[in-house]
């Protein structure tokens, strides 16, 4: 079977098995949805009114059925709390999210690796050494901790950032950088392993007996061989990003899928929380059937390598 065809089923019967269990939770949990919208003062009557409008009265089948094809078609339900539709309240937090976690990701991307970079080709200086174990102090750090300091130097020192709400992008700097100071050293630390490990190599030495430069050994040989195991690293930090950073969110008072996580479990709006649920299930997904795809693209071998052990089992055989 193609590669790409059998890591698309993968992720559709992943996503399908997620959709179920995230809809069989939620009905196992305490309490009637239709008492929970009325009220402890509804009577008897209006509660069963609401259960036969909400669907409570079919089969547990044809309710998750129902929300399965709602669900595909953007229908989430109805929010609890804000009496809302529950895809339009994600659509809505999700632009500040969406904002955030992109502009977190540069940072990330771009501290990381030439961290990563810079650690590897300087691992025998005490000063870059010194730098490497200070960075791993961010991987320990919570993020809120981080958060406070960066409120600390930028905002009551500086007085050159805004620390609370959403107001355009400077009031999205702060936050960014808080959630990629941790993940900027985790990819850091792989980025600079992996070089670490390249320049063992004996391709390394035949490319240098064959008259390349440091750079040009470095650039074509060592780096695109050493990025390859950080991407699965890489991949699994979007997924974090991009489902939104809850403390960071609340910390910094942003309208975001943190800040809405938060607000749908005080309230116990299960509507609104198994559509968050959902969307962060389906983030984690999306994030890692795209590093699979980029993972065959940057090394071909991996499109081939199921096909070629099955053939070999076959002529052990």
């Amino acid at each position: 079977m193609n590669f790409y065809v059998r890591k698309f089923l993968d992720f559709a019967t992943t996503l399908f098995l997620v959709t179920l269990v995230t809809f069989l939770t939620f009905q196992l949990l305490p309490g009637n949805p239709a008492l929970a919208i009325l009220g402890p003062e509804a009577d008897q009557a209006q509660i069963e009114a609401m259960e036969l409008q909400l669907g409570l009265d079919q089969p547990l089948p044809v309710r998750y059925f129902n929300w399965l094809k709602g669900a595909f078609c953007g229908d989430l339900g109805i929010s609890y709390k804000y009496n809302q539709k529950v895809s339009s309240l994600i659509a809505t937090a999700l632009k500040t999210t969406a904002a955030l976690s992109l502009i977190a990701l540069l940072f990330t991307v771009a501290l990381g690796s030439f961290f990563g970079i810079v650690f590897a080709l300087n691992r025998k200086k005490k000063l870059w050494q010194g730098l490497s174990v200070l960075s791993q102090i961010w991987v320990s750090m919570p993020s809120f901790c981080t958060a406070l300091i960066l409120i600390l130097i930028f905002t009551v020192g500086l007085k050159l950032l805004p620390s609370v709400g959403f107001n355009g992008f400077e009031s999205l700097i702060l936050p960014s950088l808080a959630i990629a100071m941790g993940s900027s050293s985790i990819l850091a630390r792989y980025i600079k392993n992996s070089m670490e490990n390249e320049l063992t190599q004996d391709y390394v030495r035949t490319a240098r007996s064959k008259g390349l430069n440091e750079r040009q050994v470095i650039v074509r040989h060592v780096l695109r061989n050493a990025l390859i195991p950080s991407i699965t690293t890489l991949g699994l930090i979007t997924a974090d990003i991009f489902g939104g950073s809850i403390i960071i969110e609340n910390v910094f008072s942003l309208p975001g899928i943190g800040k809405l996580i938060t607000s749908s479990i005080s309230s116990r709006d299960f509507p609104l929380l198994q559509g968050l649920t959902l969307y962060l299930a389906a983030m984690t997904l999306i994030c890692n059937f795209a590093v699979d795809i980029l993972y065959s693209v940057i090394d071909p071998r991996t499109r081939t390598r199921p096909r070629a052990k099955k053939a070999a089992a076959t002529l052990q055989d």
